[in-house]
């Protein structure tokens, strides 16, 4: 655990989420959730979280612990056919974690999960959260529509608005 983590984490407040995910981007990201849920069967759930708490920080919790955590409280590895995937933000760490049910981590692996990772990851680094997030969704919805394709409507199991926690 180093002593910038901690500061980075003690630093990043609930009003630099809203900033960063303001009302417009967490619309637009809720759109881009429902149009791609439109061509898939799979489910898909967008997280956001500032900071860790001063507990989990201590312990030395990283972003991917954190993420499989928020997989289970949100329930996301609750869908029908194993086919839930969390995108999951920690902004004080610049981290994005995708954590997927284990129906479609076993068809897309961790090298496609990472690509998508490090390209939103890149884009929040120059500030286009909006952007970053919209795309990581589109490449995820291309995975899941590639081994989950939608037949017939489907049931929405999950949330289209981000979650902040």
């Amino acid at each position: 655990m180093g002593i910038r983590r901690i500061i980075r984490h003690l630093l990043t407040t609930h009003w630099m989420v809203r900033r960063a995910f303001s009302p417009g981007a967490r619309a637009a990201i809720g759109q881009a959730i429902k149009a791609c849920e439109a061509g898939h069967a799979g489910a898909v759930c967008f997280a956001v979280e500032g900071a860790l708490h001063s507990a989990a920080l201590l312990r030395g919790q990283s972003a991917r612990e954190r993420a499989i955590e928020v997989f289970s409280q949100l329930r996301v590895w609750d869908t029908g056919h194993n086919n839930g995937v969390l995108i999951y933000v920690l902004l004080a760490d610049r981290a994005v974690e995708i954590v997927a049910d284990r129906g479609v981590h076993e068809k897309v692996g961790e090298t496609g999960w990472q690509a998508i990772c490090a390209a939103m990851e890149t884009a929040f680094r120059q500030g286009a959260y909006r952007d970053g997030a919209v795309k990581g969704i589109q490449a995820v919805a291309q995975h899941l529509t590639i081994h989950y394709p939608a037949i017939g409507p489907s049931r929405d199991e999950l949330p289209d608005a981000p979650v902040i926690l």
